[in-house]
């Protein structure tokens, strides 16, 4: 399927806020031969496609699945290979996102990660902060159901049990000032969420797809979007 163009005239039916799981950057760079780092650093070239595609074609919120809570389990020498392209996008893409007039978030206990890592985002995140344009949310030590059990806590701090709603909830979460999730995406071929966005994708509509997250692209962005324009969305209605 061609880029933007062809989807003009489905622009009503475009999604607002459109979510990704990340998967198959292990396998990518195992079917090349290649160490896991190299699968690793063709992924960050697949984040700047997509996210710079989502962008001209309209998406208002893009949601990334960059870092789970599960990813410490990996090892050493891993995780640190993800530090280290982590620091390379934000200095390598920042001045972009700046001047595309980006609204950078980040969900997630990204404390945890080294020192020099937490100041980049944190300087990253305040030299977006003017901006008014799309939300591109990066998912750094993100574990939904952690986030569910904080907001839950928070609330029960200072609402009686019986004020505790799903509105309550929601006002609670990372994503509270975010459009609702409309599309969430999975490469790789895998059928599951792993912990991402429970809440928000309790009425997204759900799409995993075969290709390998470094092989992903503009078209097939579009036609993710294309499907999106094709579902009946009920909300539990007729």
């Amino acid at each position: 399927m061609s880029g933007a163009p062809a989807l003009q005239t489905r622009a009503l039916n475009l999604p607002r806020h459109v979510a990704i799981i990340m998967d198959g950057n292990g396998r990518w760079a195992k079917k090349r031969l290649l160490p896991r780092a190299a699968g690793h650093k063709a992924g960050v070239d697949a984040v700047r496609r997509v996210t710079r595609h989502a962008r001209a074609i309209g998406i208002e919120a893009l949601t990334i699945y960059a870092f789970s809570s599960e990813n410490w389990r990996r090892p050493e020498e891993e995780i640190g290979d993800l530090m280290g392209l982590l620091r390379l996008f934000i200095r390598s893409d920042l001045a972009e996102l700046v001047r595309e007039n980006v609204r950078l978030k980040i969900i997630g206990d990204y404390r945890r990660f080294p020192g020099d890592v937490v100041a980049l985002i944190d300087d990253a995140v305040a030299r977006c902060s003017a901006n008014t344009g799309p939300i591109l949310a990066i998912a750094l030590n993100y574990g939904a159901q952690a986030e569910l059990v904080r907001a839950v806590r928070r609330l029960a701090e200072r609402l009686p049990p019986e004020q505790i709603d799903a509105a309550a909830i929601e006002g609670e979460l990372e994503t509270r000032d975010m459009p609702p999730l409309d599309l969430l995406i999975r490469t790789s071929g895998e059928h599951r969420l792993s912990n991402f966005l429970l809440w928000q994708a309790a009425y997204a509509e759900l799409l995993f797809v075969d290709t390998l997250w470094p092989d992903f692209g503009e078209a097939d962005l579009d036609e993710a979007v294309a499907a999106f324009g094709t579902r009946n969305r009920r909300f539990g209605g007729l």
